[in-house]
Formats: structure tokens, C-alpha cells, sequence
């Protein structure tokens, strides 16, 4: 029996005894490679992605309603969207099953938005990184929760970016802005609104270079934050406000046991007052927390995702936290990472409590 069985099974044991947690220290770097950090396990995961033995998997978003809604004929209070950078969008029930699939092409990065007027109905907003040759920008999807219609292509935003990479959207006052991350680190900001026949209209609102490869990128609106992940670098904050050009602060830069490049994906999480960024350490397959709704962002911790219910994670590319309600089974809050190694099949999704991370880090 190796090591690393001793540690995944003292630390499942941990975690299903409700024993205090600490730090477990994976050796051996390599592919699978596991960094310190407290341990978690998901709760479920997705079916593998259609496109088999390939790095496809990339990054989900979730959405989630205080009223069931119907996909496909399915009744659910939410849905997770995932992309599989090599075929298109998924869409996800909160029990991991597939509810949907767009084969809409070179899909990366995908994010959701409420709050959007189009043709006097409220509909949810998805845009999602689109690298298929001669459609490159943001591919745009509604959702409209009063049908059964599910997610349907929209329109999309044509841009001068080669590569798009990263995506988010950000809500300021009335506006909602779509944020572009190309892959050599290029910056486009876009207010996006709704013509007069229901088509998506935008503006740039600002531009300028990150400076290297740069993918991963969230928004808090109650700070007028953006944080934006420098893959070999750190994690910069970024103001929210257009006329801020490209001022920045650092908050983590790429260090040993806290953020091993690449540095990936970003996401915000709000557990009451508080308010938690959570990025992936791509090198060492861990997920550092800093809490952001202070002067400064304070870091708090790393969890790590080992085996449980289902298997553990490594090498995760993009994630999406969701806080307060998501269905029944996750009434304080959902983290889904994507999986690189995939013990039972191709690359997927690990759907995660967000009590088992608090709890964990002790927040």
C-alpha cells in the first residue's frame, strides 16, 4: 500500500467521521499531483464529456431559482453549464445529469447573468469564449425560465481577439458588462444590451493588455472588483469601472503551497456577510481562498478534493461557486471544478458542498 493510499483513505475517514481536519501533503509531483492543502470531497460528479481522451472539460457556471424550472422536460432548481472546449455547451441538472447539449463549436470559458429584458421578458443571460475559426468573440445563449424551451443561441460578440480565452460577465448599477480574456492576455470590456427586436447589442467600453497567457476571471460587484488569473504570474485586481484603465494590485503572485501556475480559474463566492475568492492551482491541483469583502483580500486557506463518493480531483481548469440555496442538496452554497484525470472515464465535473469547504478551512 502506497502513501498517497494511506493519506486518500485517513483523510476520506476524516471527512465522513466529522474529525478535525487538517493539512495533507500529497508527494510526488507529477501527473495527478496533489499539493497541500485541508481535505474536501464531492458530493457527485457529471457523466464524462462527449469528446473521449481529449483535454476538452473546461469550465461550468452555475444558475439556480427559487422556482423549479423545466429543461428538457426535466423539473429542476438549477442547472450547472459546462463547456466542452472541443464540441460545444453542456447543461447540467444539480444532480450532475445531462439535461442539454449545443454542439455550438470551440467553447472555453462560460458564464450567466440575470436580469436581462429581452422582447418584455426576463431571461437569463450565458456567454461563453468561442474559438471556432471565423466565429471568434463570445457566443451569447438565453435561457428564459418561464419555458421549456431550454438554453438557445442568442447572437454572439465579434471581436478582434485571436484567441478567446477567459470570459465573465459583471453587473454595474443598471449595465451589464461581458468581460474577454484573449489568450495571449488581451482585455476587452463590453456593455451589453437588448435592441429593439431582441438582439444583443454591445459597446466596448475598455481595452488593454494583461501582460502574458491569462484565462481565468470573476467579478464581485459589491466591491467593484474584477479578478483576473495571470496563468504564470498571480492574481490581479482589477476595478470594475471602465475609466480605471488598467490599474492593478496584486493579490497572490505564483508561490509554492499556495498558487503553483498555471494559475486557472476564478470564482466568487457570498456566505452571508462574507464574501470568498476561489482560484485553482493548476500545478499542484489545489484551491486557494482569500476573503475579499475587506480593505484588502486576506488569505484563509487551500482545500484540496480527494476521494469520497466519487474520485478525487487534479488539474482543474475552470470553476464556478454559487451561495445560499441551490436545490435541496446544497441549501448553503455549490463549487463545481472540472476534473482533469478522470478515474471513470474522460474529463467531467465535481459538484461540491460548500459546508464541506467551510468546515474544512474553519471559516
Amino acid at each position: 500500500m502506497t502513501f498517497r493510499t494511506l493519506t486518500l483513505i485517513a483523510a476520506s475517514t476524516a471527512i465522513l467521521c466529522g474529525c478535525a481536519t487538517g493539512e495533507v501533503d500529497y508527494q510526488g509531483e507529477g501527473e495527478g499531483f496533489i499539493g497541500a492543502g485541508s481535505p474536501v470531497s464531492a458530493r457527485l460528479e457529471t457523466p464524462s464529456v462527449g469528446t473521449a481522451g481529449q483535454d476538452a472539460a473546461d469550465d461550468p457556471a452555475i444558475w439556480s431559482s427559487a422556482t423549479p424550472v423545466r429543461i428538457g422536460g426535466v423539473s429542476t432548481p438549477g442547472f450547472v453549464a459546462g463547456t466542452d472546449k472541443k464540441a460545444g455547451l453542456y447543461i447540467y441538472g444539480l444532480d450532475g445529469a445531462v439535461l442539454q447539449f449545443l454542439p455550438e463549436g470551440l467553447l472555453n470559458n462560460v458564464d450567466i447573468a440575470e436580469g436581462l429584458t429581452v422582447n418584455g421578458r426576463s431571461q437569463v443571460v450565458l456567454g461563453a469564449s468561442d474559438r471556432t475559426p471565423g466565429k471568434t468573440g463570445v457566443a451569447l445563449y438565453l435561457f428564459d425560465p418561464t419555458s421549456d424551451a431550454g438554453v438557445r443561441h442568442w447572437g454572439a460578440i465579434t471581436t478582434d481577439v485571436v484567441e478567446p480565452y477567459g470570459f465573465c460577465f459583471a453587473r454595474r448599477g443598471s449595465e451589464l458588462h461581458a468581460i474577454l480574456v484573449g489568450h495571449e492576455g488581451e482585455f476587452r470590456q463590453f456593455i451589453l444590451t437588448v435592441d429593439a427586436a431582441g438582439r444583443p447589442v454591445t459597446r466596448e467600453a475598455r481595452r488593454f493588455d494583461i501582460g502574458t497567457i491569462s484565462e481565468g476571471c470573476t467579478a464581485d460587484e459589491a466591491t467593484n472588483a474584477l479578478y483576473i488569473a495571470e496563468e504564470n504570474v498571480g492574481v490581479w485586481r482589477y476595478d470594475l469601472d471602465p475609466a480605471a484603465g488598467a490599474a492593478r494590485s496584486q493579490v497572490q503572485p505564483i508561490e509554492d503551497g499556495v498558487l503553483v501556475a498555471d494559475a486557472e480559474g476564478l470564482t466568487i463566492i457570498e456566505d452571508g456577510a462574507a464574501r470568498y475568492l476561489i482560484a485553482s492551482s493548476q500545478g499542484d491541483s489545489g484551491f486557494p481562498v482569500w476573503r475579499v469583502d475587506g480593505a484588502r483580500p486576506a488569505y484563509v486557506g487551500r482545500f484540496i478534493v480527494v476521494e469520497g463518493a466519487v474520485d478525487r480531483v487534479t488539474g482543474t481548469d475552470g470553476l464556478d461557486a454559487r451561495g445560499g440555496r441551490v436545490g435541496d442538496a446544497f441549501p448553503e452554497g455549490l463549487v463545481v471544478v472540472q476534473d482533469d484525470i478522470n478515474d471513470s472515464g474522460t474529463q467531467n465535473f465535481k459538484y461540491i458542498d460548500w459546508r464541506d469547504i467551510r468546515s474544512a478551512l474553519g471559516l
